[in-house]
């Protein structure tokens, strides 16, 4: 008779959820200001990149308002990974090392499956939700794509409620979907070289266990980048790699290793 199949046990280094307090938020927040002020020039390089993001995001409005939404998940899509090289700078200065530009250029180098594997499944629905958008906008302006100025009208228009209800459903589902995946799993796989299914599973599971403070944490970020696109996106020089540093600390604070019989770890310092 055949015997009932028994995993391995795991081997290696094993995550384990950490328990959260609603002030966590603020003290990521804190620890990525502290990184910020200490190494300027990286996070000004940065900084610029992503208000080139922004006035992309702008132009799109203005002429192509229809892929607004689609383009805003391309950001969420694209900032958490340019923000790896900010990752890689609060990473080194937590283990005691110095952040350069070169290493923040070069961190990528030993994670390029992992980081591959997770760009797809992103992309992916990055494609559905702009497909999702563009369907919402066919179904109630039927008579042709609206202009920049009919889309603030009909934000504005009580008639179009149900427009506004159904569109902001499909864009925070989507928006949910990929904040769930990607909040810890890109800094998980530069610390740890994880694959991109075990960090997308634990980044689930972040999102899962501590739903309060996690919401928070994506409320913080969605208000501050917001607050940040006024006057002119300036602001986002600064907030954007003020978040990406944070969101280091986000991923340290949320998650840590222990260590598995077979495979003793040293566990580096904690936030």
């Amino acid at each position: 008779m055949a015997q009932p199949y028994v995993p391995p046990p795991p081997v290696g280094p094993r995550a384990r959820m950490t328990l959260l307090r609603l002030s966590d938020p603020l003290r990521w927040l804190a620890l990525g200001a502290k990184d910020l002020q200490a190494h300027p020039g990286i996070a000004l390089f940065y900084g610029v990149c992503f208000w080139c993001m922004a006035q992309v995001l702008s132009l799109v409005f203005q002429h192509k308002p229809e892929y607004t939404l689609s383009m805003v998940s391309g950001c969420l899509l694209v900032g958490p990974f340019l923000a790896m090289g900010l990752y890689e700078g609060s990473r080194r200065r937590e283990a005691g090392l110095v952040p350069d530009m070169g290493s923040s250029f070069t961190c990528w180098d030993g994670h390029l499956k992992s980081m591959a594997m997770l760009v797809l499944v992103l992309m992916v629905l990055e494609l559905l939700w702009g497909r999702a958008s563009l369907v919402v906008f066919a179904v109630f302006f039927n008579t042709g794509m609206p202009s920049t100025t009919g889309v603030v009208q009909a934000i504005f228009n009580p008639e179009n409620l149900d427009f506004v209800a159904v569109y902001l459903f499909v864009g925070g589902l989507f928006a949910t979907l990929v904040y769930a995946m990607s909040v810890v799993s890109i800094p998980m796989i530069l610390d740890r070289d994880t694959d991109a299914i075990t960090a997308a599973i634990t980044s689930f599971r972040v999102v899962i266990g501590e739903p309060a403070v996690m919401v928070l944490w994506g409320f913080l970020l969605s208000a501050l980048v917001i607050l940040a696109l006024w006057p002119w996106a300036l602001g986002i020089i600064v907030v954007g790699p003020w978040l990406g540093h944070a969101s280091w600390h986000a991923y340290r604070g949320t998650v840590q290793w222990e260590e598995s019989p077979e495979e003793p770890v040293t566990l580096g310092a904690t936030n």
